[in-house]
């Protein structure tokens, strides 16, 4: 997965490693002088109906592929217009099979100051959790099962973002 050779927006799925050092490179403007970069990594334990299950072994993700770059768009422009000075948005998600501490999903958002870009990139993690439809299935040493919290993927616009902006 390669940056976009023009824009503003890295969005993209892939089976392939994620690039992290690439996407937090990518963000670098003169312009902005914050880049926060969030790395979602494979854990191992799981969390099942307020059971700890041990032993995470791996997970896979699947998606609704012809509709996780679209939902992935829509979160980039809530981004932009909840913060307007928003420089670049990363927004990358892994599928397929992957081991205890492989990168799944990264977002890096840069903007002008901290503030901004850690309320983009706070609400771009949330709202592709809400809004994608990726979903996760984890394997652990007694059993297996599907990733906890799976619901019907909203609208981008419906998730709230922490820095108090609707």
């Amino acid at each position: 997965m390669q940056p976009p050779a023009a824009g503003q927006s890295w969005l993209g799925i892939d089976a392939h490693e994620l690039p992290v050092g690439a996407a937090y490179e990518w963000c670098v403007l003169p312009s902005c002088g914050a880049v926060v970069l969030f790395s979602g990594t494979v854990r191992d334990h799981a969390e099942e109906d307020g059971q700890r299950r041990d032993g995470v072994e791996h997970l896979t993700y699947e998606a609704y592929e012809e509709h996780v770059l679209p939902r992935f768009a829509a979160i980039e422009a809530e981004v932009r217009l909840r913060w307007p000075s928003t420089g670049r948005v990363a927004i990358l998600h892994r599928l397929g099979q992957m081991g205890v501490g492989e990168s799944s999903v990264v977002v890096a958002v840069s903007a002008p100051h901290r503030p901004e870009a850690f309320e983009a990139a706070r609400y771009a993690i949330d709202a592709l959790k809400a809004a994608a439809p990726i979903w996760k299935h984890e394997v652990w040493a007694d059993g297996q099962g599907w990733g906890t919290g799976a619901h019907v993927p909203v609208a981008p616009e419906a998730v709230p973002s922490m820095g108090g902006r609707a």
